[in-house]
């Protein structure tokens, strides 16, 4: 019998409203890490994270790439790039992008894939796996499988690369919509968001998704056989006052200044909890 998350057919319903949300949401992805300072700040904490992992050469797995924000990133880092993303639309604008930015001489090839399912690719067949935009927190049930399936296809001496929606810090960013929440459909369905991370509990609930505490993260890459190697938060000073934002950003020497302050903010240990997104970097185990 197909259960709660499943349809007649047996099909993933969770995984169907997550590609449904991310082809209406088209262009807008695009957007969402440029059309505000926060925003700007975050794709910079990620880009700087991800720096260290990425050198001339590499080939690269992307999953969730989105309309190619971050594929544009690694082929101006003069890596060999296989596209993947969950939504043929984004996968198109990924494409439409990419070319327009001149960086399609860099994709090997693109495919509709689910983060869960890697058992296409061999064993140690990239050097980097990159997981931005949160796609573990869409694989439900089923993250370690899809954390585990990452690091087999990693080689030894490569990296993982990921995200995941934070849960303390999501609830940080919106303590407004908690609060309308908790209004709406009673403390209960806060509780269980709040003890599961799972936004599948919330009623009408269009994105939804599983959202993780660095505690959680930490365990995950452990069970799954890898071998933490960094971690961060997406923002912690800049989900702050905009206004006071808007001015640093305005005055070069200010705005790098500040970006300094801020990767090293969110890499702190005590601040990896209070982002939007958990970022973490791990490699396969011996044993894994």
């Amino acid at each position: 019998m197909p259960t709660a998350a499943q349809g007649p057919d047996g099909s993933d319903r969770s995984v169907e409203a997550v590609r449904r949300y991310y082809d209406t949401f088209a262009e807008q992805e695009d957007d969402r890490l440029a059309k505000d300072v926060a925003g700007r700040v975050s794709f910079e904490i990620h880009r700087r994270f991800l720096t260290p992992y990425v050198r001339p050469g590499l080939r690269v797995l992307e999953i969730g790439a989105g309309p190619g924000r971050f594929t544009a990133v690694l082929a101006a880092s003069g890596t060999r790039v296989v596209v993947t993303d969950l939504s043929p639309v984004q996968l198109r604008l990924n494409e439409a992008r990419v070319t327009a930015a001149g960086a399609e001489h860099a994709v090997e090839a693109r495919h509709t894939l689910d983060v869960r399912d890697t058992d296409r690719f061999p064993d140690a067949s990239f050097d980097l796996v990159l997981a931005y935009g949160g796609p573990l927190s869409y694989a439900f049930d089923r993250e370690a499988r899809a954390l585990a399936g990452l690091l087999r296809i990693t080689r030894p001496g490569g990296a993982v690369v990921a995200s995941v929606m934070s849960l303390w810090g999501s609830l940080r960013a919106r303590l407004p919509g908690a609060a309308q929440l908790a209004v709406r459909h009673g403390t209960g369905v806060t509780d269980a968001v709040v003890g599961t991370g799972d936004l599948r509990h919330v009623p009408g609930m269009v994105h939804v998704c599983r959202m993780f505490t660095w505690e959680q993260v930490t365990d995950l890459v452990a069970g799954c056989g890898g071998e933490l190697l960094a971690g961060s938060a997406s923002n912690w000073a800049s989900l702050e006052d905009p206004a006071v934002l808007a001015g640093l950003e305005r005055s070069p020497r200010l705005w790098e200044r500040f970006l300094a302050y801020e990767t090293a903010a969110c890499s702190a240990l005590g601040a990896r909890d209070g982002g939007t997104h958990i970022l973490f970097a791990a490699r396969p185990g011996a044993h894994s």
